[in-house]
């Protein structure tokens, strides 16, 4: 191990684990933003909403993100009139393209998880509300939801961990997160075995802070789903 390297590389993947932490912000709050109106149009079976959103999650689950990041980049930027419109002062920057895919596809993934929980909203939990008499507006937004948010935090987590992984494709558009920065130091000094297990002890230290802070949220917020003690 070349820990000389690895010491005069860390400036670099400091400030590339910045970039990586604030691509992983911005794209699921965007994802969460939008999924959670979608969720509740996914869930609707009879609704004729329900078959573009379906479709939407479809497409983009189906498909790997690093190829929607580079249709998103690098295709876009081939039409004529994308180049001539307003939206292309940040359509042709690096990074607002990384945290639209990257929000694009946690919204469809986030979407199936938050649709999948209304869907499974106990029976009990709608009658109770009914009995109150409260509307379907006032249900869901009171009730459902709230319920089903709750039960979506362990799903949630892994999606968030998965996100976190999803953001080294950031480093084939430029950007400078932890996995450019191990391109960076493999390019200067050629140690391609201590460049990206830097990166990976980055990364591995990032998912525990986030497993940790997971497991305090479902402990506050899922413990009404605990079995209660004899």
């Amino acid at each position: 191990m070349n820990w000389d390297a690895i010491v005069e590389s860390l400036p670099q993947y400091l400030n590339g684990l910045g970039t990586t932490l604030q691509l992983l912000a911005a794209s699921l709050a965007i994802g969460l933003v939008f999924a959670l109106p979608l969720a509740v149009l996914r869930a609707q079976a009879d609704s004729l909403a329900n078959l573009p959103v379906r479709a939407f999650t479809y497409v983009i689950r189906g498909t790997p993100m690093l190829v929607q990041l580079f249709l998103i980049y690098y295709g876009l930027a081939q039409f004529e009139f994308v180049r001539n419109s307003f939206a292309w002062p940040w359509l042709s920057s690096a990074w607002f393209c990384a945290v639209l895919a990257f929000g694009i596809n946690t919204c469809a993934y986030t979407t199936e998880i938050i649709a999948g929980a209304i869907r499974n909203t106990s029976r009990g939990e709608i009658e109770a509300a009914r009995a109150c008499g409260m509307s379907r507006a006032l249900m869901l937004r009171r009730i459902v939801i709230p319920s089903a948010l709750r039960r979506s935090i362990p799903a949630y987590s892994n999606e968030v961990i998965m996100m976190l992984h999803g953001t080294s494709l950031a480093s084939v558009v430029t950007l400078l997160d932890l996995t450019g920065a191990a391109r960076e130091m493999n390019s200067r000094f050629y140690l391609p075995f201590e460049a990206f297990l830097t990166a990976a002890v980055f990364y591995l230290a990032v998912t525990g802070v986030l497993v940790l802070a997971f497991r305090q949220i479902e402990k506050r917020w899922l413990v009404y789903l605990q079995p209660r003690k004899s």
